[in-house]
């Protein structure tokens, strides 16, 4: 059923990098038909991760084209033509330059929906990624993030937009910000949730990331009856810290001590 809930619609996109192809690949497996046109020297994420980008690719027809000449161009209206929507993330300035602004498509494609995916709906035309992104939140230390949030978080985002459009009047646009979806997730630690002393912040010991023996293991015992249950395992007062007793066995140990007691408790292992 969901397979095929976008049977019939048809997706022209221009974006590249993580964020379109994400959005694109999780629209074709709900049914949708999908063409990118990808500029003469290609996606980067080609470059950047070819396995990936081959994951992302699967059941997407690629055109290579040259928009900025007579011949693309001409390519080009033909596709919209016959598409339904149109996915980009190129910036504002950019896209008019390739005749892709709001008047021109509007006379090209009158009922084309367009979603946009820019960096910031406030100042569509500034650069960024999802790293500056990610620091202008807050959401970064010393150090490269292990994941790419907004850019994930964005290409969600970028589905719902389309699916939202499919349910609005022909010729609709929206903007999908990727700056505005990663400062969605900042919202536990500006309300004290995971902010440093709250209780997902290491205020509660029973919620933390400890070292074990030979690694680190992560404790989940949020709820009561998990607390309950595992303090009363480990033979300790409810809340006592839990650094020095997790320190005296391995991952392996406290595996098999969350399989046999029930509890919330995961090997912290490395970037798959």
């Amino acid at each position: 059923m969901i397979a095929t809930a976008l049977a019939g619609v048809r997706v022209l996109s221009l974006a590249l990098n993580v964020p379109g192809p994400a959005a694109v690949a999780r629209l074709v497996v709900l049914g949708a038909s999908a063409v990118k046109i990808e500029p003469p020297g290609g996606d980067p994420l080609a470059v950047l991760c070819p396995a990936w980008y081959d994951a992302l690719h699967r059941g997407v027809e690629r055109r290579m084209l040259d928009l900025k000449s007579a011949t693309g161009q001409e390519a080009l209206r033909a596709m919209l033509a016959d598409a339904d929507v149109l996915l980009t993330s190129q910036r504002p300035a950019a896209l008019e330059r390739l005749g892709l602004g709001t008047d021109r498509i509007a006379a090209l494609r009158p009922r084309l929906r367009h979603v946009r995916i820019v960096g910031d709906t406030r100042t569509p035309d500034r650069p960024g990624h999802d790293v500056t992104y990610q620091a202008e939140a807050g959401l970064l230390v010393d150090r490269l993030p292990l994941t790419l949030l907004a850019d994930m978080v964005g290409a969600e985002r970028t589905v719902s937009a389309v699916l939202l459009a499919l349910r609005s009047a022909p010729g609709t646009s929206v903007d999908v910000g990727l700056r505005e979806a990663v400062e969605a997730l900042t919202a536990p630690a500006s309300h004290g949730l995971t902010a440093a002393g709250g209780l997902l912040g290491g205020g509660l010991p029973a919620y933390g990331v400890y070292a074990a023996r030979d690694g680190h293991v992560a404790v989940a015992a949020l709820e009561p009856h998990f607390r309950a249950r595992l303090y009363d395992a480990l033979a300790l007062p409810l809340d006592a810290p839990l650094a020095e007793v997790i320190a005296t066995r391995t991952t392996a140990d406290w595996e098999a001590f969350a399989a046999n007691h029930g509890l919330p408790i995961a090997v912290v292992r490395p970037p798959r």
